[in-house]
């Protein structure tokens, strides 16, 4: 999942189609454009965060300060790392993760949107392997996501495009609001997840 682009409208029922392919195209966006601010609106709502996501966008359209927000989400990002079962093999790989989360978080209170979605994708990527194992690196990874909860199987698709315009020509070129937004939908699921 996290290794290819998914074609999401093959994937899911025909109401859950026109949001996802305004956030990320699956023919990818034309010259210099990404997500918008509205697009990643829509799908927090399809996400079931449409409330929390608005409010928390405003927060940080306001310029109020989000810490409280941003010690929410590490909290239980670290408590979904810490209560992950895995093999005895793979504790280091949770450490790993667990040491990530810190440095993230001044990446975003910094402002520097586009470095914190270069280092969300991999941390995603991490975490649905300790959610799923080996399945989260295979192709079909998120139709699998989607057949168990449509909800978290959109979410695992978002993660994946995250990963996936790590280096894409939007993500160096967007705007801050639309780096902003697309990755404060990621870290707003994930707080209430």
């Amino acid at each position: 999942m996290f290794n290819s682009p998914l074609c999401v409208s093959k994937l899911l029922p025909k109401e859950y189609r026109a949001i996802p392919e305004k956030l990320f195209p699956s023919g990818g966006f034309s010259k210099g454009k990404g997500p918008s601010v509205e697009a990643a609106e829509a799908f927090a709502g399809i996400l079931g965060i449409g409330e929390d996501y608005k409010r928390l966008l405003g927060v940080h359209t306001q310029g109020q300060p989000a810490g409280d927000f941003l010690e929410r989400f590490q909290n239980n990002l670290d408590l979904l790392i810490q209560k992950t079962w895995v093999e005895k093999a793979e504790e280091a790989r949770k450490e790993r993760l667990l040491d990530t989360v810190p440095p993230f978080i001044a990446v975003i209170e910094k402002g520097d949107y586009s470095r914190a979605l270069e280092e969300f994708g991999p941390i995603l990527e991490e975490l649905a392997y300790l959610f799923f194992g080996p399945q989260s690196q295979k192709d079909d990874f998120a139709e699998y996501a989607l057949r168990v909860d449509v909800e978290m199987g959109l979410f695992w698709w978002y993660g994946g495009q995250i990963n996936a315009a790590r280096s894409a020509l939007w993500v160096k070129n967007a705007e801050k609001g639309v780096l902003r937004a697309v990755l404060l939908l990621g870290i707003c699921y994930l707080t209430n997840f």
